[in-house]
């Protein structure tokens, strides 16, 4: 280091005392490299310190302008030394793929043409089924002007990860780039799809060209027979951009593949015919390959809706967008082997996503519910009533939330109408009972009994809760309880306790249905998170006791007990209350019950008595559920271990002379 820092001296861009300093924080630093196990961390940590010095350093030049001379040691070692530190870094971590791209960014950062390239070559070596690896050489390789070699590199790529939407999606924008920069090379050349014409001598001019090379092109150009003038024009209207397309999606025929190039087709840099070509195209294989998918049926229809249309041109486009769309649905109602749930579903959400945007007129958005009540009507006139959930529950969420446009709409005056016809038709869908419930309450004119919900909600929430199955019954029995973060006081959090109670007394009626498991561990949950708003231990006991016998906890249930009460601030938690928790719980799971126990009694001081609970937890852990529970213990203790190492570096961290010690 003595020539780069003393040079820096020379210079005047650092004093000596700053040397010093950068000598200590460089000896810290390589101490913690030589550490028996090597971190991440600590490599990472050095690289940053030494990209901060070398920012420094080229501030300080630019501040005290001084004279261009001959490159000296110092203005590239601070560099060279970060490529060192990733250099090293690798040697130990070469499995880390971050670690290789932060490599890589920070050599194209400091502009290291050829050593970019070395790194990729070798981070693909090692790596080879990594696709943003082939994607940051590709794009080296076209950044450099080599379009053949990027060409390569994604074709190797997709060669071995075929099944990555990335890959094809670069390899396509690689392609139209490279039409790109071949149209514009030909219209200095002055030749048209046709093959003819001249070059003209204004663009020749802007481009810098002299006599001689455009002549020399010229030639080039007048040279070339019929079939090259085929080629030319086949190139300029995408057959090539159109071959990857159809590999793209013969390799990888999935929605996600047409979204990614669809969403790249449209916002690339091209002339209109050429995109306009390009898309036919897409779309064409879209409808050969994946003709009922509602992601494609929603790509297709909304494909003239681009960001920039306004006016006419945007109604008529919305207009078709919903007629093709609604139409879907109706023909996968009257079809088979067609997912219905999944084309009401992408058509809603269209609708929802247009009628919540501010800046549509009003008119639009009545129009578009509107023809969502139509097609509600006559798919509810079939036999039997075939209307998918998702619509019925969007539009009425709509209805409710938008309380200005349900007015100006003749059908939706009565709101609570509306859902009871809808959660007749689909009984046990609980996110459409979720949307009625809303509905209902927000334009409830019934009195509340008290603070509460009224009489009228009340039993609609029960009428809910008797009838619903899937995947939201847990929102559906929870609607009508206070979440915990609104709890304000204790008496507040008593009252929810109360009325858990009862919800917990009636899932007891269901234990025979699928549901009953995760609405029961999710209300006592609740009630366990509730138990930190009462003041005295005692309380809190008597509730845990009531809870954990009337009612079927499982192990979460128990560990979550166990985190509300041992995370009040210290002092106020009840270790009497703690170890009766840890008495129950770990005859449903010992590892995790002890673990939990041990911490807390390792962060008050007390390690003999977290120790012999690890020792007395083994014992029973190997005798009674064999080797694999003894060693989820093990790895467990070494982790609480390791966590309480943590906080004691962070404390020490904190004393600047400890850290750099």
């Amino acid at each position: 280091m003595l020539a780069e820092l003393k040079d820096l001296v020379q210079k005047g861009l650092f004093t000596q005392k700053e040397i010093k300093q950068v000598m200590k924080k460089r000896t810290a630093f390589e101490t913690a490299l030589v550490r028996r196990i090597a971190k991440k961390n600590d490599y990472l940590r050095y690289a940053a310190y030494e990209m901060g010095l070398e920012a420094l350093r080229k501030k300080r030049v630019e501040r005290l302008k001084l004279p261009r001379s001959t490159p000296s040691v110092s203005d590239y070692a601070l560099v060279r030394r970060q490529f060192h530190i990733f250099e090293r870094a690798l040697k130990k971590f070469k499995s880390d793929v971050a670690l290789w791209i932060q490599y890589i960014q920070v050599a194209k950062k400091e502009g290291a043409r050829s050593l970019v390239g070395r790194i990729t070559a070798r981070a693909l070596q090692l790596h080879p089924n990594v696709p943003s690896l082939y994607i940051l050489a590709a794009q080296h390789e076209l950044s450099h002007l080599s379009p053949s070699a990027a060409r390569t590199l994604l074709q190797r790529g997709i060669r071995l990860n075929g099944d990555n939407v990335e890959m094809w999606r670069e390899y396509v924008r690689m392609e139209m780039g490279f039409v790109e920069g071949m149209r514009r090379r030909w219209g200095v050349l002055g030749i048209d799809l046709n093959g003819k014409g001249k070059a003209k001598a204004q663009e020749n001019v802007e481009d810098g060209m002299d006599d001689t090379e455009v002549e020399q092109m010229q030639g080039e150009a007048e040279g070339e027979g019929d079939e090259a003038e085929k080629a030319r024009r086949e190139i300029m209207q995408g057959a090539i951009v159109k071959s990857v397309i159809s590999n793209a999606v013969k390799a990888l025929p999935k929605a996600e593949l047409f979204t990614s190039l669809h969403g790249l087709l449209t916002t690339y840099p091209v002339p209109p015919p050429f995109r306009a070509a390009l898309l036919d195209h897409l779309h064409t294989l879209l409808q050969q390959t994946l003709p009922t998918d509602p992601v494609a049926v929603r790509l297709t229809a909304t494909r003239l809706l681009v960001p920039d249309l306004t006016g006419e041109a945007l109604v008529d486009a919305l207009r078709d967008a919903n007629e093709k769309m609604s139409r879907a649905v109706r023909q996968a109602c009257d079809g088979k082997e067609v997912d219905v749930n999944g084309l009401a579903s992408a058509y809603s959400l269209f609708v929802k996503e247009w009628v919540q945007k501010d800046e549509l007129d009003d008119s639009i958005k009545a129009y578009l519910l509107t023809s969502m009540h139509v097609l509600i009507q006559h798919l509810s006139k079939s036999s039997p009533p075939m209307v998918p959930a998702p619509i019925l529950e969007i539009h009425l969420s709509l209805l409710t939330t938008n309380p200005k446009l349900r007015t100006s709409l003749p059908y939706a005056k009565n709101i609570s109408n509306i859902a009871r016809r809808y959660t007749s038709l689909q009984r046990t869908d609980a996110g459409l009972w979720i949307a009625r419930l809303e509905a209902e309450q927000a334009f409830s004119t019934a009195s509340s009994v008290g603070e509460g919900m009224s009489v009228e909600m009340h039993k609609n929430w029960e009428a809910a809760r008797s009838v619903v199955s899937g995947d939201d019954v847990v929102r559906v029995w929870t609607w009508g309880v206070t979440p915990v973060e609104d709890i304000n006081d204790e008496a507040e959090a008593k009252n929810t306790l109360h009325l858990l109670g009862e919800l917990l007394a009636e899932t007891l009626r269901m234990q025979d249905t699928p549901s009953f498991r995760a609405v029961h561990d999710h209300l006592l949950k609740n009630c366990a998170s509730l138990l930190k708003y009462l003041s005295s231990p005692q309380d809190r006991t008597t509730y845990y006791r009531r809870l954990s016998s009337a009612y079927l906890p499982d192990a979460s249930t128990f560990k979550a007990f166990f985190q509300t009460e041992s995370s009040l601030p210290a002092g106020e938690e009840s270790e009497p209350l703690l170890q009766e928790i840890f008495q129950t719980w770990r005859r449903r799971d010992i590892v995790e019950a002890s673990l939990a126990w041990a911490g807390w009694l390792l962060g008050k001081g007390r390690g003999k008595e977290a120790s012999e609970v690890i020792q007395r937890a083994r014992t029973e852990a190997g005798a009674v559920q064999g080797p694999e529970q003894e060693q989820r213990l093990e790895a467990g203790w070494v982790a609480v271990m390791g966590e309480l190492e943590k906080g004691g570096a962070k404390e020490a961290e904190s004393d600047e002379e400890m850290h750099d010690a």
